[in-house]
């Protein structure tokens, strides 16, 4: 686009840009995210579609004031790509720094009890499948996008190779976790293809196992704030660290190229550390 070109946006300009992301290899769950993300900054703008960057610069404040820094920051890597689509990539904004916390929020993680309440709760109801599938995520710390390549064919392996991101890795299934699974393929009738499938036979997705963890989570008395997904792929991560200190090795489950990632999901709890302060002694009594 010329320099003195305006840039004037349009609701059309969405499926331009899904076209961009999804030619650019993006995962369908960030093509979602980007796209949310744009509608945002559509609504911040109201009637006005003219774009420049006092106005952009403006957006980034009111994301500052309105959403976690970490957020603001998602949501501005979006707005950046938009631009760029649309070739004014010179007013891309600067993200927020943020500085690195060593420990997680505890409130914010689900704890090995709880979890275990949910399995129990699973159980009691009689929801093999919403149960099984969250013993899925946490016993080999999978995305949830990952769940539809574990197949009849692989759990007979006992190993599932999960294409992301342009990279294939191998995923280990425990021992025990593949005695359920087949146990559940051959209770359902699983002859092949995914085991876990909606009642029309396709994939479960996001949306669907969403609500039925929000529903266990209410009838396990766990706060539901906690129960999603990502979560029990965190507990994994955590509790495979805390058992191995191996973070190359955890690296490689979790799929991750960059360890430094990898050391954002297996960090300790404020908790843990007050303790390892404790233990020094650099303090008299």
């Amino acid at each position: 686009m010329d320099e003195k070109e305006k840039f004037i946006m349009s609701w059309e300009m969405l499926d331009g840009f899904r076209k961009y992301l999804e030619e650019r290899e993006n995962t369908e769950a960030t093509v979602r995210k980007y796209i949310s993300d744009i509608r945002v900054f559509m609504q911040f703008m109201r009637e006005d579609r003219e774009v420049n960057k006092e106005k952009l610069i403006g957006y980034k404040q009111w994301l500052s004031e309105n959403y976690a820094l970490s957020s603001a920051n998602s949501m501005i890597a979006a707005l950046n790509q938009f631009l760029i689509c649309f070739g004014v990539e010179r007013w891309k904004l600067r993200r927020f720094k943020v500085q690195t916390q060593c420990f997680r929020e505890e409130e914010k993680e689900l704890t090995q009890k709880e979890y275990r309440q949910l399995r129990m709760t699973a159980e009691q109801l009689g929801k093999q499948k919403i149960g099984l599938m969250i013993e899925t995520i946490a016993g080999t710390g999978i995305r949830i996008g990952e769940l539809k390549y574990f197949t009849a064919e692989a759990v007979k392996k006992g190993r599932v190779f999960v294409k992301n991101k342009g990279k294939q890795r191998m995923i280990l299934i425990p021992e025990k976790l593949q005695h359920k699974l087949r146990y559940f393929i051959e209770r359902n009738g699983i002859v092949s293809g995914t085991v876990f499938r909606t009642r029309t036979g396709q994939p479960v997705d996001r949306s669907n196992i969403w609500k039925q963890l929000k529903r266990l989570a209410e009838a396990a008395g766990v706060d539901t704030d906690k129960v999603f997904p990502h979560n029990f792929r965190h507990l994994f991560a955590r509790v495979f660290y805390n058992a191995t200190r191996d973070i190359v090795g955890l690296a490689d489950l979790l799929g991750h190229s960059n360890i430094a990632v990898t050391r954002l999901y297996a960090r300790s709890g404020v908790e843990y550390y007050q303790k390892q302060l404790d233990h020094l002694k650099l303090v008299e009594e």
